[in-house]
């Protein structure tokens, strides 16, 4: 799976990159159109990409991956069977719906806290060159994973977010295809928070 596919940008690009590239788009066109088989193929991306970032020493992106394999499959219960309060208060299953201005700041203020504590984690634990960072879309992508499992509108210009910053940490990483992958998802993030706006109405 380390074995070149093929060069790009005077970089090679492996396999393990060219098959973890193409399950997570496919995870995020699925996620984007609400169909839960997004979940399964989050898992197995995940593993492969855990390896990827491993390789490069992008410790927060291995984190990611690992929270990502193990929300994946709460994700995929709750997409199949939770349930969420309705405009009366009864159960109904789970729903597109917005995180309201409360929380919507809460979230903020989480990530802007949790940011520097993950980068100085980094920093004094591992042999990253990048901690600080890494550790932004780390936190970004921790909370939009639970936003997406809970199908909130709001991870979606979270996901923009994240998506920004990894182009350039994973450009300068020289690993282009993610990077390439990256601003496919900032795309999809767009498409995606259009089309759960217009869901949640």
């Amino acid at each position: 799976m380390q074995e070149t596919a093929f060069t790009l940008f005077g970089a090679g690009v492996s396999w393990l990159e060219v098959v973890a590239f193409t399950l997570a788009l496919g995870c995020v066109i699925l996620n984007v159109l609400e169909i839960h088989w997004a979940w399964p193929l989050a898992i197995v991306a995940s593993v492969l990409y855990a390896w990827l970032f491993y390789a490069n020493r992008l410790y927060g992106d291995v984190a990611v991956q690992a929270f990502f394999v193990v929300t994946s499959l709460w994700g995929w219960y709750q997409w199949l069977f939770g349930r969420r309060a309705d405009a009366k208060g009864a159960a109904a299953p789970l729903r597109i719906a917005r995180l309201g201005g409360r929380r919507v700041l809460a979230v903020g203020l989480l990530w802007l806290a949790a940011w520097p504590a993950l980068g100085v984690a980094l920093a004094r634990y591992t042999d990253s060159d990048v901690p600080y960072f890494n550790a932004l879309p780390t936190v970004g992508s921790f909370i939009g994973q639970v936003l997406l499992a809970l199908k909130f509108v709001e991870t979606w210009p979270v996901w923009l977010v994240v998506n920004a910053v990894s182009v350039v940490l994973y450009a300068s990483k020289s690993l282009w295809l993610t990077a390439a992958l990256y601003v496919v998802f900032g795309g999809l993030a767009v498409a995606g928070w259009l089309r759960w706006r217009r869901l949640a109405r």
